[in-house]
């Protein structure tokens, strides 16, 4: 086997790339071809000879003799060439000097990341990803409750729920059916009152807000079952109306919500994603406002201004103040 020199340590190589490396006992860097005829070559090699030679390079130096390489494509990419194969099931690239000397398992893109500004439409869609008893979710829901008032209809303000599968000891503790299809981090009574605040939101939206602020200050995740009712009735909630809609509706209303925190969502920030431009939902509080994850502050004005400039023509209220009164909330999520 010819000699490897390697000259500075990169990170972020896939699984299976990074196993092949270490399999034949070296630390992932960027390789110096062995070019003992280099005298005779010429300053820059084409993409499709580069390509070629760098899976030639992999194959006899970088992996074992019974891995197999399929040569995808090739492309020049800032200055350098960047290699796409394939290798045990897995897309794979790495990037090459255009005289074919220098391989790098890795790149990094230096470009400062910047923030994007959230779609406009007449009536802004915003989507407000909690559990129902997450404490980090709660202050978010307790922020965005003057923020929901103060814009009425002009925008459309709503509150979503996480809820997972296969959860820890699954049913009955967390979830709702044996197959662990529907299940709560806090519990089935976090679940049930979740389904309870979608039939809350669905039937009588104009309760909702109030509902939910008496729900989190009146009662937990432990003992909801048996104090939701009485909540209810106080804030001019038909209980009835919820339970019927909790007994016939929770499993369509379940799907629905796992559909929606499982799709891919463009980000504000993709700085703040390990600079992926979409993600999915993965924590509460987590905010979309025309489909797109907010990655800002966690206070009233900054969630109301966030919405406000996502609307073709901000309404007269965007210019209203909002009582901050306990200040930001705390920057922790659950997940």
């Amino acid at each position: 086997m010819q000699k490897i020199s390697s000259s500075v340590i990169l990170g972020g190589i896939s699984a299976i790339l990074l196993a092949i490396l270490l399999y034949q006992n070296f630390v992932p860097g960027a390789f110096t071809f062995n070019n003992n005829d280099a005298a005779g070559m010429p300053d820059q090699l084409s993409k499709d000879e580069t390509a070629q030679k760098t899976i030639t390079y992999i194959k006899e130096n970088l992996a074992s003799s019974d891995v197999e390489f399929t040569l995808t494509g090739s492309e020049e990419k800032s200055g350098v060439y960047e290699v796409n194969f394939d290798v045990m099931g897995q897309s794979e690239k790495v990037y090459v000097t255009k005289d074919g000397k220098i391989l790098f398992l890795n790149s990094f893109d230096m470009t400062p990341m910047e923030e994007r500004g959230f779609p406009q439409t007449d009536k802004p869609e915003v989507e407000l990803f909690v559990m129902s008893f997450c404490p980090y979710g709660n202050q978010a829901e307790d922020l965005m409750k003057p923020v929901a008032e103060l814009l009425g209809d002009k925008a459309n303000i709503k509150l979503r729920y996480i809820f997972y599968d296969n959860y820890l000891t699954g049913y009955p503790d967390y979830c709702l059916d044996k197959e662990k299809t529907y299940c709560s981090m806090h519990g089935i009574q976090e679940l049930n009152q979740g389904v309870r605040e979608l039939c809350v939101q669905k039937y009588q939206p104009d309760k909702l807000w109030d509902f939910v602020e008496a729900i989190n200050e009146q009662a937990t995740y432990e003992n909801v079952n048996g104090k939701w009712e009485a909540i209810a009735r106080n804030q001019g909630v038909d209980a009835n109306k919820i339970k019927q809609c909790e007994t016939d509706e929770a499993i369509a209303l379940l799907a629905q919500e796992v559909s929606s925190t499982t799709q891919q969502y463009a980000v504000q920030n993709p700085a703040s994603h390990n600079g992926e431009e979409t993600a999915e939902i993965a924590g509460s509080p987590t905010i979309t406002i025309n489909g797109m994850i907010y990655d800002g502050a966690r206070s009233a004005e900054d969630y109301k201004d966030a919405i406000c400039s996502a609307f073709n023509n901000a309404p007269d209220e965007c210019n209203q103040a909002i009582d901050e009164g306990g200040g930001p909330a705390n920057p922790g999520s659950c997940e």
